[in-house]
């Protein structure tokens, strides 16, 4: 597999993303994620985002972050967001989610960032079960989806490691 950086708006990434958005309407009974994203949040140094290919230079999986700052929403000074995190049925299994999490972790805390976060369901449990083995822990709810029922937000501190 081949991991690259790619621009959030590049068309693999838009399709990717609707795919991932269609996943988030059958989980969650219709509702795909309407949190506001702007390809700009995902330019270094304030963010990357990922793209996976196959040996046949297909888009297989994404994922990305952006830095969040305190706003209200419950992020604090430092953090970064783990965004679009998405592989397709068929490259499932492979470890591409584990190994983006991990390039991503390492561009955020190079770019200077102390937490990553991110916020999912409890309708993606093995969303769930890849950030638990992976250190992340519950941590107070924030974002657009913090008074919801089913959100659940995590968190790993980026520095001292």
């Amino acid at each position: 597999m081949n991991i690259r950086p790619m621009p959030f708006d590049h068309p693999a990434a838009v399709k990717l993303n609707d795919e991932v958005q269609l996943e988030y309407a059958e989980r969650y009974d219709g509702d795909g994620d309407e949190t506001p994203l702007d390809p700009a949040m995902f330019q270094p140094p304030r963010g990357l985002y990922l793209m996976a290919y196959d040996a046949l230079d297909r888009p297989v999986a994404t994922g990305g972050w952006r830095a969040m700052d305190a706003d209200g929403e419950g992020y604090a000074d430092g953090d970064a967001e783990l965004k679009r995190m998405y592989v397709v049925p068929e490259a499932r299994g492979l470890g591409l989610a584990r190994r983006i999490l991990a390039r991503l972790e390492e561009d955020a805390r190079a770019a200077g960032r102390r937490r990553m976060v991110l916020e999912t369901g409890t309708k993606q449990p093995e969303a769930i079960a890849l950030y638990l083995s992976s250190g992340y822990e519950l941590c107070e709810k924030f974002g657009l989806y913090r008074h919801h029922e089913d959100s659940r937000c995590f968190a790993k501190l980026l520095t001292g490691q």
